[in-house]
């Protein structure tokens, strides 16, 4: 069973120190942001300081937010990085239509994975057409804060409908669970918890970050409890002794679903 990151952290491509200082900080993923984390006068230079750090291959999983497509860094951004070996995936923000992927990936010099973040009502209609518009799509993520801002909502229950809508359409289309939003308050890792929590019952899996304190609080809120390591544990044994269907003490009827869940959830044990 393949196992997927449970915490993505963003860091300003502006930044080299901050970078290096990421990189160590024990995230899944390290996302290279050249989009809302730089001021336009600084654009330039996060894109070479970020070029000269993955012009050779690296041992961490490091994607690199560029810059929106109806922005003049956008194509030099795709056009620049996407060659070097050290880019393990792009992720591409303001994406509303399947032809923004199209587009894209015209201007890749080689295949790489690409993520698209759905930020506004009409990226969400259109959520599972993004989702399907290219195999070098292998995820999508909610980009919440603009969302909110396309709604003009201040309210996470205006989120529930989008959330879901995300959740779905990766289903749908055979990607991954997409990474829940970020939680902007760093110091509040009660609510992180908490929200990490009732992200996970959703159908997210992992939870991106925006400072390094963050992490241990989304992997403990992703990984699965004792119960429920037990509880798979139960189903794949009662699955190889029987060969077939059967419910276990509990009541729980094993099928292929069950089956199924319960091999995710030790394979977030193995990881």
């Amino acid at each position: 069973m393949r196992t997927f990151p449970l915490t993505w952290l963003y860091v300003p491509g502006d930044r080299p120190e901050v970078v290096t200082k990421a990189l160590s900080a024990g995230a899944d993923v390290v996302i290279i942001d050249l989009e809302d984390a730089v001021s336009p006068d600084r654009k330039e230079y996060a894109r070479a300081a970020t070029a000269e750090r993955l012009a050779d291959p690296h041992p961490h999983r490091i994607h690199v937010r560029v810059n929106a497509p109806d922005t003049p860094w956008s194509r030099t951004d795709l056009t620049a990085l996407s060659p070097l070996p050290g880019v393990t995936a792009l992720r591409l923000p303001k994406v509303t239509t399947p032809q923004d992927i199209a587009a894209t990936t015209h201007l890749l010099s080689r295949e790489i994975p690409l993520y698209a973040l759905l930020e506004s009502a009409l990226a969400v209609e259109n959520a599972y057409a993004i989702a399907t518009a290219h195999p070098a799509l292998a995820g999508l993520a909610l980009g919440e804060a603009d969302l909110k801002a396309d709604l003009n909502t201040t309210s996470d229950e205006a989120l529930a409908y989008p959330r879901s809508r995300t959740i779905l359409a990766a289903r749908a289309a055979s990607l991954p669970p997409p990474p829940q939003s970020i939680h902007p308050d760093t110091r509040d890792l009660t609510t992180l918890a908490t929200t990490s929590a009732q992200g996970r019952a959703l159908g997210f899996l992992g939870r991106a970050a925006i400072h390094p304190r963050q992490l241990p609080v989304i992997e403990q809120s992703y990984l699965p409890t004792q119960e429920e390591i037990e509880k798979a544990e139960s189903v794949i044994k009662a699955a190889e002794a029987t060969e077939g269907a059967q419910a276990l003490p509990d009541g729980t009827f094993i099928d292929r679903a069950i089956l199924e869940a319960a091999r995710r959830t030790l394979s977030l044990v193995a990881r």
